[in-house]
């Protein structure tokens, strides 16, 4: 059997539910062909291939390319400003009233032709592929109006088509009240359902549609308008809920068959029970948590105890997490959410792909996935846990070629 090329004499964290701990083989072999993974196993039984290129990797660990299942990485300006002026005491509001806040990130953002964002948002791609990330989810959100939030979907269409690396959208036109709805979120939420999706649907620009349920943010019928218009273009749909109150976003999401539910940090036992009912990811945001000085942790011992899979991401943004470690993230969600290392490592790669809809193409190290790697200088896996400001990454493979 021919293949393009051929990894031996490595230890392999292949992530794959109900395989022990980090699914690990070793010593171990893999094999691609045609950007897939035409064969895994022990090297002892690794058959006679003819390879056009092989790899020996001197005892390495190989994990899945990691999975950022959750960032806003597309926006223009920065909040440095804004951070520097709450250390020195000023209110989120005082902030706000001043120009401040989300609404300075849309200003910018709309300012911003669409090669602007592409420039701006290339460095922080460009960090996130340095620690071994090979897919990501981008959102929009910034933009608040049809014309802006087409361009930053485009922008992200753009950076996955010159990078090697796999970018899936969510429309996140509810995100938000722009300055110009004033309080009128029920305006706001026609404008959303009846002219920002259709426009990005009809470019083919979403993969998926997400909103904020939140008392800051959008009500749960609110919402619900929302998902019944993204259900009616056969859409799949993603929630920030329970970030900073019960307003029982995740049940609601759980009742579209969302693929999840991202933050969670008031989620109560009913939101978890729908979830695990559903199938829905619980997406941990430690970044944001830790940025905001957040107190109320997560319910882990719930979402274990119902067998809900938890992803990690770093929800990299300009105003709450301005995070592009996918590692330090997995570290945060271990020291501060109090997930086990495995749980931590399966949060970047097979729980990740699960909330993204791609569990059938990547996420773990099986034959006929993409051939999506990641290979570490490390003596466990744990260690990418363990580490902080510390990158092990060696290689990173995408579609089976160096990248």
């Amino acid at each position: 059997m021919r293949v393009d090329r051929l990894w031996t004499n490595g230890r392999l964290a292949t992530m794959v539910e109900g395989a022990g701990a980090y699914g690990a083989l070793e010593p171990a072999a893999l094999a691609a062909r045609d950007g897939r993974i035409a064969w895994i196993g022990p090297l002892a039984d690794l058959p006679d291939f003819e390879a056009a290129d092989t790899i020996d990797l001197d005892g390495r660990w190989v994990t899945p390319g990691l999975i950022d299942c959750h960032t806003h990485l597309v926006y223009a300006g920065d909040r440095a400003g804004e951070f520097e002026l709450r250390l020195e005491g000023a209110s989120y509001q005082e902030i706000a009233r001043a120009g401040g806040g989300i609404v300075a990130t849309v200003r910018a953002t709309r300012d911003a032709s669409e090669e602007d964002l592409v420039a701006q948002s290339r460095p922080r791609l460009a960090a996130l592929m340095a620690e071994g990330v090979t897919t990501l989810e981008v959102k929009s959100g910034y933009g608040l109006d049809a014309e802006s939030e087409v361009k930053m979907l485009r922008a992200a269409r753009r950076l996955g088509a010159e990078a090697p690396v796999t970018i899936v959208t969510s429309f996140l036109g509810a995100h938000a009240l722009p300055p110009e709805a004033g309080d009128d979120k029920e305006g706001y939420i026609d404008e959303v359902c009846l002219s920002q999706l259709p426009a990005v649907h009809g470019e083919g620009l979403a993969d998926a549609v997400d909103g904020f349920c939140e008392t800051i943010a959008f009500t749960p019928g609110q919402i619900r308008r929302l998902f019944e218009a993204a259900r009616a273009l056969g859409l799949p749909v993603k929630l920030h809920a329970e970030q900073l109150s019960n307003q029982g976003g995740a049940a609601l999401a759980a009742e579209f068959g969302a693929l999840s539910a991202d933050h969670l940090e008031y989620l109560d036992e009913a939101g978890v029970a729908a979830m695990a009912a559903a199938g829905t990811v619980a997406v941990l945001l430690p970044g944001a948590f830790y940025f905001l000085r957040d107190t109320q942790v997560p319910p882990i011992d719930h979402l274990r105890r119902r067998g809900v899979a938890m992803a990690v991401a770093t929800d990299c943004n300009p105003g709450s997490s301005p995070l592009t470690s996918p590692l330090l993230a997995m570290n945060m969600a271990a020291t501060l959410f109090r997930l086990t290392p495995v749980e931590a490592l399966a949060g970047v790669t097979r729980n990740a792909a699960r909330a993204l809809g791609l569990a059938r193409e990547t996420g773990t190290l099986e034959a006929g996935k993409w051939c999506d790697l990641a290979v570490w200088d490390i003596e466990r896996p744990a260690e990418l846990t363990y580490r902080m400001g510390f990158n092990p990454l060696h290689k990173r493979v995408w579609r089976g070629r160096d990248r």
